[in-house]
């Protein structure tokens, strides 16, 4: 038997040890070193062709059995997933299967968020990524976005590619996705079609209220500005409705550059196809770019009063814009209602566990581990 000094050390040896294991732990859960996410053009040649050929390499992997639909298709009314279709088109596939649980509804900017993490996750795994994921700062270029150097970068290794040729439906001729191949909503290659007045289709949709609207008009350096330093402190509702909101930065980027960011049906696309939906918005790279921008402001407006904006969040789960009075009462979301300790979807996908919203409020809170530059 073991007299009472000998306990006494083993007893102190075992809490030592559980000790330095919990801490070994909380110091894995830490965010020590972040990344810095940088604008696309501050990157080096060999790093965009990095990230673009990480982006491709997604798109020739073959389609990942793990993806499991959520949603009713009768309420995301897309079609079946595309087994023959390739990894890429899977990432692309979550986020239609969740559109009406993901855009208007306090899921917006933590899932996007998380989305974003998610293929920057799978790149560096599956296709050796080593750099932070960039983002396109599109207030830069609000005065011409046409002609913006982003959309001449030509150079098939580094280079994002320019506008759609309209003779063959709008498909990307140049640049490192020339030929970026996607399933959905048919199988086509990239398109953008670069459209200054992008609401004009909607005259008679309720929700859009200035169908003249030039799209730039809303993400200038002066509106974003406006966003991040007039919102009111903890107006968590109200910032996500300034950026979301149908003619705001967000919708006015993806309409502005058509094509699938825009969700414009390819011309071989079936009679069910409905435009300019927010579903296979995801094929195009620049989406992913786009979504940083999103978060880079969102994070600009947490720290711009930490205490009261840091982990400001309210939100419905379920969607409503089904009239214009509609939106303004549920800007972002019906009942039930979402907490911080809210689950993600991700239709099984990515192999990131249970992430809640808690999780992405902070960049640097662990679960995420980066800051912008």
């Amino acid at each position: 038997m073991f007299g009472l000094p000998d306990l006494y050390k083993i007893l102190v040896f075992a809490a030592t040890a559980v000790w330095n294991y919990l801490d070994t732990q909380d110091e894995a859960a830490r965010c020590t070193h972040p990344a810095v996410r940088r604008e696309w053009r501050m990157l080096t040649t060999a790093e965009r062709a990095e990230w673009i050929a990480s982006i491709n390499c997604l798109a020739n992997l073959p389609h990942d059995d793990a993806l499991t639909p959520s949603v009713d298709p009768s309420v995301s009314r897309i079609g079946p997933v595309n087994t023959s279709g390739s990894y890429w088109d899977d990432i692309v596939y979550v986020h239609m299967d969740l559109n009406t649980k993901i855009h208007e509804t306090g899921l917006f900017l933590p899932f996007h968020c998380l989305y974003v993490h998610a293929v920057e996750k799978v790149m560096k795994e599956r296709c050796g990524y080593t750099g932070a994921f960039p983002y396109w700062d599109w207030t830069i270029d609000a005065q011409d976005v046409q002609n913006s150097p982003i959309f001449s970068e030509s150079n098939p290794m580094s280079g994002l590619g320019g506008w759609g040729d309209p003779t063959k439906d709008f498909e990307v001729q140049d640049g490192g996705f020339r030929a970026l191949h996607v399933a959905y909503p048919v199988p086509h290659v990239l398109r953008r079609n670069f459209t200054l007045q992008p609401f004009l289709p909607f005259a008679g949709v309720p929700v859009f209220t200035n169908t003249t609207q030039y799209a730039n008009e809303s993400f200038t350096p002066e509106r974003v500005r406006a966003l991040v330093e007039e919102t009111p402190p903890g107006d968590f509702v109200g910032f996500q409705f300034a950026m979301e909101e149908p003619q705001g930065p967000h919708a006015s980027v993806h309409f502005m550059l058509g094509g699938d960011l825009a969700g414009q049906c390819p011309a071989a696309s079936l009679p069910g196809c409905m435009p300019a939906q927010p579903t296979f918005s995801a094929n195009e790279p620049m989406f992913f770019l786009h979504h940083g921008m999103v978060d880079k402001i969102w994070r600009a407006w947490q720290t711009h009063h930490p205490s009261s904006n840091l982990w400001a969040f309210k939100g419905g789960s379920v969607q409503n814009i089904t009239s214009l009075e509609a939106l303004r009462n549920y800007p972002n979301g019906m009942a039930p209602a979402l907490t911080l300790d809210s689950v993600m979807p991700t239709d099984g996908m990515f192999g990131l566990g249970r992430v809640t919203i808690r999780d992405v409020m902070d960049t640097t809170g662990g679960f995420l581990c980066y800051v912008y530059e």
